[in-house]
């Protein structure tokens, strides 16, 4: 194979259009794909996901293996690492300030939340402190952004990131300033699912749009 000092259409610049599913997801359990359709209008027409809107900072996805070690006499060095713990995280900032991306930031359940703004008793979000024994509360996150592709083809080529189980844990918070918009900075931690042990999976598709 002749030397290439690279592929540029494999460079992906841009954010992603970030959806929230009401409860876990599994493999089998994701919308299917259309072939005339990007997956954003798919998950769109689901009534079990939620589109959070406009975020900041774009997504990151982190992976945080722990490895321990094992030391000898002979050497100075560790003479072998093994694999004793795998952490994943994805992080993103909701720059719609919403009730509804509150309770997802805080990772509340959906009972919390009540009413509608656009009445004179308004939308009201319960600042619960939970009880003693409460089950947190895991939502599915599905990510399209784009993907690697010929420059003509970019607006059909998209990525899609799925996680099955995501739980918000780090500190929210909520703020009203002067020379800043309010936002939710979240990070949520991955959780394998019970059956394939998999925290999720990055799929990389085209679709054509029907004519």
């Amino acid at each position: 194979m002749a030397y290439t000092r690279g592929t540029s259409t494999n460079i992906i610049v841009g954010a992603a259009a970030l959806f929230v599913a009401d409860t876990t997801l599994t493999s089998t359990s994701l919308p299917a794909f259309t072939s005339s359709e990007s997956y954003k209008e798919t998950l769109a027409d689901e009534l079990d996901f939620t589109n959070v809107g406009y975020t900041m900072n774009g997504l990151e996805l982190q992976f945080q293996p722990d490895f321990g070690e094992v030391q000898v006499d002979q050497i100075l060095d560790v003479a072998k690492l093994y694999k004793q713990g795998m952490q994943v995280n994805l992080a993103t900032a909701f720059a719609e300030a919403t009730l509804e991306n509150l309770l997802l930031a805080l990772a509340y359940s959906s009972d919390e939340l009540s009413g509608t703004k656009s009445t004179s008793a308004g939308q009201t979000l319960n600042l619960s402190a939970g009880d003693i024994g409460e089950c947190p509360v895991e939502r599915g996150i599905v990510a399209v952004g784009p993907g690697t592709g010929d420059c003509e083809d970019s607006a059909y080529v998209e990525r899609v990131y799925a996680a099955y189980r995501a739980l918000s844990i780090e500190n929210v918070t909520v703020s009203a300033k002067r020379d800043e918009p309010s936002m939710f900075e979240v990070s949520f931690r991955l959780l394998p699912e019970d059956t394939s042990a998999s925290y999720g999976k990055i799929i990389d598709r085209t679709w054509t749009p029907a004519t």
